[in-house]
């Protein structure tokens, strides 16, 4: 079962390889403002591919606002190197091999495939700021594909959340 995270508590723990050969970690991350994890359902997905594709083109906007930005899936090395090469992703790195368990810790929804593209089991679509502390600043996470935040507008929302501090949303738990 998926866990309900709540604003302003710490960010699960996050460390994967790269298609690049890397390793990225959440811990290691010291951006200006936020680290921007997008949690997305793997090579088999046309949504995907295109929301990358818009992340891709606004990555470069998000680093000037002092952003560190990963995109994630459950997918293998070869799928993940598919996406990569495939879909001409460029301006972040790409992890791959998120658990069952690691995604269920960020709350994300688990779904079995339905056809013969997809992986047999992969996580929908999620995204999330960081804090550099780790605190989780935005929290966005979805059971379709297609549900997924525009992210032209959540830039152009930098101004309110960087420069006059506005809070994060939802931590009332009384």
């Amino acid at each position: 079962m998926s866990k309900k995270l709540t604003p302003e508590q710490q960010a699960p723990a996050l460390s994967l390889p790269t298609v690049d050969g890397g390793n990225w970690s959440l811990a290691d991350q010291t951006p200006e403002t936020f680290t921007m994890v997008v949690f997305y359902r793997g090579y088999h997905c046309p949504v995907c591919k295109a929301y990358l594709d818009k992340l891709a083109k606004i990555a470069t906007a998000y680093a000037e606002a002092g952003f560190s930005v990963v995109a994630v899936s459950m997918d293998n090395e070869e799928r993940a190197a598919k996406s990569v090469a495939e879909w001409g992703l460029s301006g972040f790195p790409v992890a791959y091999g998120l658990s069952v368990e690691t995604a269920r810790d960020w709350g994300l929804w688990i779904s079995k495939s339905i056809n013969e593209n997809e992986a047999n089991i992969f996580c929908e679509p999620g995204l999330f700021w960081v804090r550099p502390d780790g605190r989780l600043y935005l929290i966005d996470i979805s059971n379709m594909p297609w549900a997924r935040p525009d992210l032209e507008f959540l830039h152009s929302k930098l101004p309110f959340v960087i420069e006059k501090g506005y809070p994060a949303r939802g931590t009332y738990t009384g």
